[in-house]
């Protein structure tokens, strides 16, 4: 099973680079890559609603339970709205490579310390050399994009 997850996590890897290319392609068809978000989150909103609509059951009782949420919970909307604007600016100056290793890389250091302390609810795993090795192996990799 945990092969299963492993590479459900690649496919969901893979799909990024694909989603911001479609991404900057749309922005260019509207003008504007903040335009190009708000239709990518349009249509995410869509097959979600009807996904739930179809799916989910007790769908009103879960609704109900989101009023005690803190206000950070809901912060990764509009980290993702960052995410995906920047990914459509960056892409076109960048290039794909050298915009996912930066992203990645980034990605990378953030999680070093998400897990070390165990902060928002990850279960703690401390730093240790072969993981910070393998972040600077991934900083190598960005280093030998860009200049290549």
């Amino acid at each position: 099973m945990k092969i299963l997850f492993l590479l459900l996590a690649a496919l969901a890897g893979t799909l990024l680079p694909v989603q911001a290319s479609l991404n900057v392609k749309m922005a260019k068809f509207a003008g504007s890559p903040v335009l190009a978000t708000l239709l990518s989150f349009f249509t995410g909103t869509i097959a979600l609603v009807l996904y739930l609509l179809l799916r989910e059951p007790n769908l009103n009782t879960k609704l109900s339970g989101l009023r005690t949420a803190p206000v950070y919970l809901w912060l990764p909307g509009l980290l993702g709205v960052f995410y995906i604007i920047t990914s459509i600016t960056l892409l076109p100056r960048l290039g794909v490579a050298l915009t996912f290793s930066l992203l990645v890389a980034g990605q990378m250091l953030v999680t070093l310390v998400l897990d070390h302390y165990g902060l928002l609810g990850v279960a703690a795993k401390p730093v240790n050399v072969a993981r910070v090795a393998g972040v600077l192996l991934v900083i190598a990799g960005v280093i030998l994009i860009r200049k290549f």
